[in-house]
């Protein structure tokens, strides 16, 4: 507990990971409350409104059908955010368990799975999930699914890292010593001592995920129209960037803040769970 709260103190006073821990949480709350906060249907076209500049009744302007695009950017918020938790939920379910098996059994199951993994590694992270998003079909959750899978190559190589440190530790081998099977030592003793690694790689990997979804979207493999989708609205905008920006300017500027949110948290996680940082 006392780890817990030191480790909260150091986060409070990292200005910048606070100001992503707000962002963050915005986001969070427009994504869970988008029913009662956008003002209109994300859905609802008017051939009245199509491409009207921001005003009172249109706060973020109208999209090439008379959609609300504020309405459509909260809503959107929900796709990126699910898109990088629930990808990077598949990162870590299979990236962590794979990274402490290779790095705890060593041996030709470390060269197995090491060589594998620098074959993924050789492929870009977006042409990888462009590839897998490609061949799974358009939708939201391949879109995750594709994500996911791309990303794990990148846990799998730190969770082995920080168990090959780890299970030489005084600590590891007492209680290898007394007769502990290597299941509990793997679980017990090595895993809640790489966990903050995991975790502030966890964050950045959300921001480069929510990215990547969007570039998914935008090119026609993510979130399916009309579904509102930060990416796939950029995708829209970018034929009336002249006579319509702000269709271009609120997806583009949301997608900044979350991923300049996430990273902020992630530098500032780094630093409070370090125990060398003070």
């Amino acid at each position: 507990m006392n780890g817990r709260m030191n480790a909260w103190r150091r986060l409070a006073r990292r200005k910048g990971a606070m100001v992503g821990l707000g962002f963050v949480f915005l986001f969070v709350l427009l994504a869970v409350l988008a029913p009662w906060i956008a003002p209109h249907d994300p859905l609802a076209t008017s051939w009245g409104a199509i491409r009207k500049a921001p005003s009172a009744a249109y706060l973020f302007g109208t999209d090439e059908i008379g959609r609300d695009v504020l309405s459509r950017v909260v809503w959107g918020a929900r796709a990126s955010l699910l898109a990088g938790v629930v990808s990077v939920c598949i990162s870590l379910s299979l990236g962590v368990p794979i990274g402490m098996m290779a790095g705890y059994l060593g041996g030709w199951t470390d060269a197995l799975i090491s060589r594998f993994t620098d074959a993924m590694l050789a492929c870009p992270f977006l042409i990888l999930a462009i590839a897998l998003a490609a061949f799974l079909g358009p939708s939201l959750t391949n879109a995750m699914i594709a994500i996911g899978i791309s990303a794990t190559p990148i846990f799998i190589r730190l969770t082995r890292a920080q168990v090959m440190a780890v299970k030489v530790e005084d600590y590891v081998e007492a209680a290898r010593a007394v007769g502990n099977p290597h299941l509990r030592i793997a679980l017990r003793h090595i895993f809640p001592n790489i966990l903050a690694p995991v975790i502030v790689q966890a964050t950045l990997a959300i921001a480069a995920a929510i990215i990547a979804e969007a570039s998914l979207s935008f090119l026609g493999l993510g979130q399916q129209p009309p579904a509102p989708s930060w990416g796939s609205m950029l995708n829209t905008a970018k034929n009336y960037v002249d006579n319509a920006p702000w269709m271009a300017v609120w997806p583009g500027v949301s997608i900044f803040l979350l991923v300049l949110s996430f990273n902020l948290l992630g530098d500032g996680l780094r630093d409070a769970l370090d125990p060398r940082h003070t």
